[in-house]
């Protein structure tokens, strides 16, 4: 998922960060205008979280790996707008230390991971969601369905990204200057393994936590008052 260097031409790498600086500004000024003080801490946490379980691959079918992302959960947290920044950091740090993505190429990988999974995602998860709160079912179910999908278009990308990369820079023999595979090698190889293990991954992780932290800390959702939930051992407690 994440494109490296010598992958995508300076052209199109220049084009992805053209698209992606001005989000940055508006990411930046949505946390500055619209998050709490007290939320600033959430937001440093999931960024480490992203990185964190960026890190664990998972074997994929061909003979690669993918990993999730958690791009969905942190905008159902904190805002898809902040999600941008939060993202930006893991994905950041990847490059700079762990050679994970390439620094050319890290607008690309932004404007994918960081853009366009949490945004659409967010925007399936809220459709599926409608009225309900963090701590019905159906909320997680949302959230497992909005990763699925911002994962796999993310993965969409990327295939696209790299296979147009042979017809928009060859030598005058026809030979490929940066990614060498079409788009009828590309596809197939990010979508089928996404469509499967990744994107069930992903689908995991998103719903698996906000179920946790809908039936245990509902007050770190937006909109949802800062209090404990009331398990039903509490509830026996109580009566």
């Amino acid at each position: 998922m994440h494109i490296p260097d010598g992958y995508i031409s300076p052209h199109t790498s220049g084009i992805f960060y053209i698209l992606t600086f001005p989000l940055w500004i508006l990411s930046f000024r949505r946390i500055r205008n619209n998050l709490g003080q007290h939320r600033v801490p959430l937001l440093a946490l999931l960024a480490a979280f992203s990185f964190l379980i960026m890190m664990f691959n998972i074997p994929l079918p061909g003979g690669t790996t993918g990993h999730a992302v958690g791009g969905v959960l942190v905008a159902i947290l904190i805002g898809p707008w902040p999600a941008i920044t939060v993202l930006t950091l893991a994905l950041a740090v990847q490059a700079l230390f762990f050679g994970d993505g390439g620094l050319i190429t890290l607008g690309a990988n932004v404007f994918n991971l960081g853009v366009v999974m949490p945004m659409v995602g967010y925007l399936v998860f809220r459709a599926v969601a409608g009225r309900t709160r963090p701590t019905e079912r159906r909320y997680a179910v949302a959230a497992a369905i909005g990763g699925y999908a911002g994962i796999n278009l993310a993965a969409l990308l990327v295939a696209i990204e790299l296979g147009i990369q042979p017809i928009l820079h060859h030598m005058p023999d026809g030979t490929p200057l940066y990614c060498p595979y079409t788009l009828h090698v590309t596809l197939p190889a990010m979508l089928v393994p996404h469509l499967t293990v990744g994107g069930l991954a992903e689908a995991l992780v998103t719903g698996g936590v906000v179920a946790f932290l809908g039936r245990y800390h509902p007050g770190l959702f937006p909109g949802e008052a800062e209090q404990p939930a009331v398990t039903e051992q509490h509830r026996d407690g109580i009566q």
